[in-house]
Order: structure tokens, then C-alpha cells, then sequence
């Protein structure tokens, strides 16, 4: 059996036709959803959901097409599009009693909340995005040979077939780059938790691709249209990040300022997966961010 999120419920909830999210629920008080990240699955909360869930209800799901969530084909470029996983979070939270709530999202968890944000703002009260651009952002930053360091964003947009084939012939070597490299602190993703991304994500090749081929296709067309509309996020919304714009020549507060009137942006000293890292100031963050 893989970890659980200890002291958390688990069950599957049906939230489209043909897709059940696995989803581990605890506590009581103000609902908040975590969405997790890549190469992950909702056990990247672990620490800030146990901390939250003290005086919230804390939802962690797997998205869909990842962890034991179901794994919808690819028949269109809808299914994966964050608009769709959007709603799938929306549905989730409906179903479990709750039609307002909080919402924090790591990477790729991050992008489909910022489209939850966009698209059902009656349904979200705060958001918080960890270490990501919104995706057309992360495009027009992405230039040069700088680019060189989000090589799978360009290999998982190609059109199906030779990235899923290719990945698939390498997956713990592939995603397992990826824990290596995006870690500042390797004692932070221990083991057991290791070897649970890696068996998820080996069985979820076809989907994760057609996760990350949306993102170079439909989900840039969604916010190109809302940025030519002038649509802005209506609720508070804290950002923390990595500074990827020192690296890659962007002011990632005046991008995210864009998108957002009620902004705090923080950038941090941790690695990628920050909630894994750095547990207490992520969760500090989260409960600063509900305050407001």
C-alpha cells in the first residue's frame, strides 16, 4: 500500500462523467483545497495539510489523470485542459458540502487553480499559486538557451506518440530527474514517498503528457482570451516562488500583478517542492493568505 496523509479520510468522488477523484479529507472549519504538483500526488501536503487541518477542512484530491485518480483518454484537447480540471475541483468541492472555498495549488496544481480562479470566482474565496507563471506567461518567458531547464514542457508538447513512448521506456529515470534536480532538501521527499511518485507516475504516462500538451495548446488560447478580455482574479491571492526570474530575465511580481489586484508575492530560498521542504512557512503563508 503506498502512504497516506495520516489521520485523513480517503474516498472517491465522482465529479464527471467517467472520472472519480481519489480525495483525503480531515478536519473541520473553512474549507481549503491543495492541489499538488509534478511529479507528484496529493501526498506533497502532507505536512501543510495535517498543520491546516488543526482548524480547517482540509481536501487533498489527485487531479485528474494522476495517483489513483481516474485517467481519462486523451480523446480532445478538452480533457485535459485546466478549464476541465478546474471544474473537476469545483465539482469536488460541491460534492463534499462546500459551494465557497479556498484554494492552493504547487506547479501543475498551481495552473489549475489560477483557471479555477479566472473561471468560477464565486466559488473561490483566496488563492495561493506556488512556483509557476500562469501558462501563457511561462511561454513568452521561455526564450533562448535558458529554456534549456523546462526541456520536458517541450518534449510533452509534441503531438502523441514519441514523447509517451519515450517517457514510458525511461519513467523512473525521467520523472525521477526531476525529484533530484527541482530538490534543495533531498530528506524532504523520503523514500516511501519516492518510490510512491514514481509507481504513480509510471502508470499515468499517457495522461501526465496530455496534461502538460494542453498547456502548450488550449490552456494558452484560455488565457489569451482573458487577457485581451482584461479578466482578473477577484479574490486575495498570495504567490510564493523560486526566483526563476533572475534566472530567466522576467519580473515575476509585475506578471503575477497583472493577473491579480490583491497580491502578495514572496519569493523563497527553498527548492521546488516547498511544502515539502519548508512545511511550516508554506502552511504560515496559507493561514496568512485566509485572513485576508
Amino acid at each position: 500500500m503506498p502512504p497516506v496523509i495520516t489521520g485523513f479520510d480517503y474516498r472517491r468522488v465522482p465529479v464527471a462523467e467517467g472520472v472519480s477523484l481519489n480525495v483525503a479529507v480531515a478536519g473541520s472549519g473553512s474549507p481549503i483545497v491543495l492541489l499538488h504538483g509534478f511529479p507528484q500526488t496529493h501526498l506533497m501536503w502532507r505536512h501543510v495539510a495535517a498543520d491546516l487541518a488543526a482548524d480547517h477542512t482540509v481536501i487533498c484530491p489527485d487531479l485528474r489523470g494522476y495517483g489513483a485518480s481516474d485517467k481519462p483518454a486523451e480523446t480532445g484537447p478538452d480533457v485535459y485542459a485546466k478549464r476541465t480540471m478546474a471544474a473537476d475541483v469545483v465539482a469536488l468541492a460541491r460534492a463534499l458540502g462546500h459551494e465557497r472555498f479556498a484554494l492552493a495549488g504547487h506547479d501543475r496544481g498551481a495552473l489549475v487553480a489560477f483557471r479555477a480562479g479566472l473561471d468560477h470566482p464565486e466559488a473561490i474565496t483566496h488563492l495561493a499559486c506556488l512556483d509557476v507563471l500562469p501558462t501563457l506567461d511561462m511561454w513568452e518567458a521561455m526564450h533562448g538557451v535558458t529554456a534549456a531547464v523546462g526541456f520536458h514542457l517541450y518534449l510533452m508538447a509534441q503531438p502523441p506518440g514519441l514523447p509517451e513512448r519515450m517517457i514510458a521506456a525511461s519513467a523512473d529515470a525521467f520523472f525521477g530527474h526531476f525529484l533530484d534536480v527541482w530538490t534543495g532538501d533531498p530528506e524532504a521527499v523520503p523514500a516511501d514517498v519516492r518510490a510512491a511518485y514514481l509507481d504513480a507516475c509510471r502508470d499515468a504516462v499517457p495522461s501526465i503528457v496530455a496534461d502538460y500538451r494542453a498547456s502548450a495548446g488550449v490552456d494558452v488560447e484560455h488565457d489569451r482570451v482573458d487577457r485581451e478580455a482584461g479578466n482578473r482574479l477577484r479574490m486575495p491571492v498570495t504567490v510564493l516562488q523560486q526566483d526563476w526570474g533572475a534566472a530567466l530575465g522576467y519580473d515575476a511580481t509585475a506578471l503575477w500583478g497583472a493577473w491579480a489586484s490583491d497580491l502578495r508575492h514572496a519569493t523563497v530560498a527553498h527548492g521546488h517542492f516547498m511544502a515539502e521542504e519548508a512545511p511550516a512557512e508554506v502552511a504560515a503563508a496559507l493561514r496568512d493568505l485566509l485572513t485576508r
